[in-house]
């Protein structure tokens, strides 16, 4: 037990397995997927920097998810990569607070993002004639920087906050990176009540943006059903389902992992959530959004 927050010098994180054997089985298997969205990401930025076929409103904003989903799986992967590799659950207490304000950063401005690509997905399908005059390239510069800003206020916001709180109960994390909920479950006082309300509100506009971008979808469906064509149809349909597939993941798996109460949830249970929005969605994006689309394959 520790009476003051100002002791703690380092926090345990939650380790994936207790024998060596698995320890390295998650090593090596979280090195694939680190790799395989380094390679991928790294490729679409590229291809669509340097291709000038590839200078659109919805490149721009590929490339920003693609700058987005390196920085996103570099906060987290590689340090729990470590601490399997050397055997070790220790983390700084510099690094557990880098780490919860670039996490923060990356996942809310990847929702607005997300909520952003949908709406030029609604813009060119629903009303194309109008595609140049509402996503023109000032345009798409101010979502992107609106997307970026905000989420920096919102990071630096909440980072600020939990840790100011006083920690007493221990400073083993469950989870195997540093996150919000895991470090409130720490705190020995009633102010953390006051970061639970403002998870909540924040959970609330991730919610609103989800329920924007299923209704951009919904109305992209209803008009190329009137396509006469099967293969328009097809050509949508299969580009635009993966996209509501991922996004439904990312956020559902996300809310839930910071509204549940940390108290009740087994540790399985939130390695299993925190894999599902913070590991796969870096290394599927570059597959669903960017790898099926005819141009960047091209360019490549």
């Amino acid at each position: 037990q520790m009476s003051n927050g100002s002791c703690i010098t380092q926090f345990l994180l939650l380790e994936f397995a207790n024998t060596r054997e698995l320890q390295l089985l998650h090593f090596w298997l979280f090195l694939g997927i680190y790799l395989a969205a380094l390679l991928a990401n790294s490729l679409i930025i590229t291809a669509i920097a340097c291709d000038h076929h590839l200078h659109t409103p919805m490149h721009f904003f590929l490339l920003n998810l693609s700058l987005l989903d390196l920085g996103f799986i570099s906060t987290t992967v590689p340090k729990a990569m470590a601490n399997s590799l050397w055997d070790t659950r220790a983390i700084s207490y510099l690094g557990c607070a880098a780490q919860v304000i670039f996490f923060l950063l990356f996942l809310s401005v990847e929702s607005s993002l997300l909520t952003v690509m949908a709406y030029d997905r609604y813009v060119a399908i629903c009303k194309p004639l109008h595609y140049g005059t509402l996503l023109g390239s000032r345009a798409c510069v101010h979502m992107a920087a609106a997307a970026w800003g905000s989420g920096f206020l919102h990071a630096v916001l909440h980072t600020a906050s939990t840790f100011s709180l006083p920690l007493c109960q221990g400073n083993a994390v469950g989870q195997f990176f540093c996150e919000i909920p895991q470090i409130l479950s720490i705190s020995c006082s009633d102010a953390y009540l006051r970061e639970v309300g403002v998870l909540v509100f924040s959970a609330c506009l991730d919610f609103g943006c989800f329920v924007f971008i299923v209704l951009s979808y919904g109305q992209i469906f209803r008009v190329v059903l009137r396509i006469p064509s099967e293969q328009g149809r097809h050509k949508v349909f299969s580009t635009c389902l993966p996209h509501l597939a991922v996004v439904s993941l990312f956020v559902s798996a996300a809310i839930v992992a910071y509204l549940k109460p940390a108290s009740t949830s087994a540790p399985a249970l939130n390695l299993i959530l925190s894999v599902l929005y913070s590991v796969v969605p870096p290394a599927v994006n570059p597959l669903i959004y960017s790898m099926r689309n005819k141009e960047i394959q091209d360019a490549l």
